[in-house]
């Protein structure tokens, strides 16, 4: 049922150095913001449920493996954490793709193109959400081994860690996935000017252009 991607680190030993932001959002936004978190998410539940029976029944066709895949992402403070998805690719013990390598789009069956398309592979990160390792928007967080290498090399990337990462976000919205070290840039720079200007307005532009990206499929 679950795809587990191994690493060496193991899940709440590292907490690498950040720096928070001077600039921020208001407390009460932020207690708004993660009651809206809780409330969406719980709704979602039984679409979470329904799809996981669905890809069980269909995996075995079409994408054989596990229905779930877990990822140690770097999270909030630049703690690691576990993250879930609906499974898109075909199973592999570790990650072999650097920081900068494209897309493995050979190992996407139609299947995952499809789930990947619609963005239901980020489904099951409503139990992240739940949790508190994560909010329905916010900078994505990216693989554990990738973000050290990008807190290293790319200034300001530690300080994208001073909010809970999203499931979508606005360097999501604005760039989509990214492949080189100047579209890493420009994502860094997308998320440290959502927490600077983080608010109402902001959340719902960037939430109902998720939707629209999930109702067109041009997820990646």
């Amino acid at each position: 049922m679950l795809d587990y991607e191994l690493t060496s680190t193991r899940i709440g030993q590292e907490a690498t150095f950040y720096r928070p932001l001077r600039q921020g959002p208001s407390p009460v936004f932020l207690v708004a913001k993660r009651g809206f978190d809780l409330w969406f998410s719980v709704m979602l539940l039984p679409l979470l449920c329904v799809t996981s029976v669905m890809l069980l029944l269909l995996n075995p066709f079409f994408n054989s493996g596990p229905v779930f895949f877990a990822q140690i992402r770097m999270g909030r403070h630049c703690r690691p954490f576990l993250a879930y998805k609906f499974r898109s690719m075909s199973p592999r013990q570790r990650a072999l793709r650097g920081p900068f390598d494209p897309l493995e789009a050979d190992r996407i069956p139609a299947l995952g193109r499809f789930i990947r398309r619609s963005r239901l592979d980020e489904l099951p990160q409503i139990l992240n959400v739940i949790k508190g390792e994560m909010s329905l928007i916010g900078p994505r967080p990216d693989y554990v081994g990738h973000a050290r290498h990008y807190n290293r090399t790319m200034p300001g990337y530690r300080s994208r860690h001073s909010v809970r990462p999203g499931i979508s976000g606005l360097a999501q919205t604005e760039i989509g996935y990214v492949q080189c070290a100047d579209t890493v840039q420009a994502k860094v720079q997308a998320d440290l000017r959502y927490i600077q200007t983080m608010g109402p307005m902001q959340e719902i532009r960037i939430f109902w252009r998720t939707i629209l990206t999930v109702l067109c499929l041009k997820g990646q």
